[in-house]
């Protein structure tokens, strides 16, 4: 028999969604995001404490995020635009799942890529009324090397949508308030 290692701890997730259907309450995470303006539409962005488990909690080690925009929008290009990290966010949870429900399955993955691309007509951020401000569409496309059928890999990266905090927030209604306080 082979075993399977695609470096996730699949009986602690299993554990864990066990354990937390007689506690619903650990279950409700706040995370959080810090963001610093820098010059000009440069900002830094850092993630250090969340909320979960009924307490507070730190990441190992904080982590800070540059964001800004490219030259051709007369920016200094620190860092990528808002709107990438959309990208960043929707390609690394879905491929964090893809490994997930391998590992699960048993199916062993040499590799996996995913190749993100949001299409964005920017004439709305420059205030057309007429154009929609964010994404139009995003395609997402895995190149995935593994001891499976392609049926079998198409069933998983379909599974990995399906529990995909990031791809449910971008593709369904989520009710975002901003204040000044």
């Amino acid at each position: 028999m082979t075993v399977t290692d695609n470096g996730v701890n699949v009986q602690a997730l299993l554990d864990a969604r066990e354990a937390l259907k007689g506690a619903p309450e650990a279950a409700r995470f706040t995370w959080r995001a810090t963001s610093r303006w820098d010059r000009g539409v440069h900002s830094t962005t850092t993630i250090e404490n969340f909320y979960g488990l009924g307490a507070e909690q730190s990441h190992k080690t904080r982590t800070e995020f540059a964001a800004d925009h490219p030259e051709v929008f007369a920016a200094e290009d620190n860092g990528i635009t808002p709107i990438e990290y959309l990208l960043v966010g929707l390609a690394s949870c879905l491929t964090a799942g893809v490994a997930s429900v391998a590992q699960n399955r048993g199916v062993q993955l040499r590799s996996v890529t995913a190749v993100v691309e949001g299409n964005h007509d920017i004439r709305g951020i420059l205030g057309d009324p007429d154009v929609r401000n964010g994404y139009n569409d995003i395609k997402v496309t895995f190149t995935i090397d593994a001891d499976a059928a392609k049926e079998d890999i198409e069933a998983i990266v379909a599974q990995s949508q399906k529990r995909s905090a990031v791809f449910d927030a971008l593709t369904n209604p989520t009710d975002v308030t901003v204040e000044v306080a």
